[in-house]
């Protein structure tokens, strides 16, 4: 039987990345990879992990798109002050134009409110990792399980849902979900889930929810969930 091997919130951890599909003996010519997004933000390598994530693509992996994907997005496309200061200041997004190769002054807006003007940071690079994340999927759904980054509407079917919920819902999803087919999902540190600020450990609740958001990038430890055994992998 093919196993499928999820991967969640790995925001700029390269080599932990890298590491963690070693140690899972991930193949793409046998096993599914589905990675569920937040591959950027407040880690050193973002731009390196995104060139990884494309390859693995094209070599048959799933790739969903996260909050922070769509932060970058949003940043460069409304161009507003909030959207650029939110996305760079508080949600790690400075961290991941320096891995382009920018300098904190070249990521610098110019203005203030109305006036406000994003910088103009020319970059092939940035510009294919743009395109790339303008084309993800929010979730797949097979017969037993969906796959998302932070969860679904317990109360609307997965495919009636808006995208800012399936990248951003949290607690509503956590306590209310009943459905029969079991979530996958990441955006939440399961230290939060396990109510143990210790504890990064895949979490599986009693509601067919799986949460394996380590917060690597937080001094946790990054997850792999392989399916359908339920083996865990880990980088610390």
């Amino acid at each position: 039987m093919q196993k499928t091997i999820l991967i969640s919130d790995i925001h700029g951890e390269f080599k932990k990345f890298q590491d963690l599909l070693t140690l899972a003996n991930y193949s793409p010519d046998e096993d599914r990879l589905v990675l569920l997004g937040d591959y950027i933000d407040r880690g050193p390598d973002s731009a390196d992990v995104l060139d990884l994530v494309m390859n693995l693509q094209q070599n048959g992996a799933i790739v969903l798109i996260g909050n922070h994907e769509n932060l970058m997005q949003k940043a460069f496309i409304e161009q507003t002050e909030y959207a650029w200061k939110h996305w760079t200041e508080r949600c790690g997004g400075k961290e991941t134009l320096l891995s382009y190769g920018f300098t904190k002054e070249e990521i610098q807006g110019i203005g203030e409110g109305e006036q406000f003007t994003i910088p103009q940071l020319q970059s092939t690079q940035l510009d294919e990792h743009l395109a790339f994340i303008k084309n993800l999927h929010t979730y797949i759904e097979d017969d037993d399980y969906i796959f998302v980054h932070a969860g679904i509407d317990p109360h609307i079917p997965v495919s009636e849902t808006d995208k800012e919920t399936l990248i951003w819902i949290r607690e509503e999803f956590h306590n209310g979900y009943t459905g029969s087919k079991t979530v996958v999902f990441g955006h939440t540190p399961t230290s939060t889930l396990h109510q143990s600020e210790n504890n990064h450990d895949v979490y599986f609740g009693q509601n067919n929810i799986i949460g394996i958001d380590g917060g690597a990038v937080f001094g946790g430890q990054l997850n792999c969930l392989e399916l359908p055994s339920k083996s865990i992998y880990f980088i610390k």
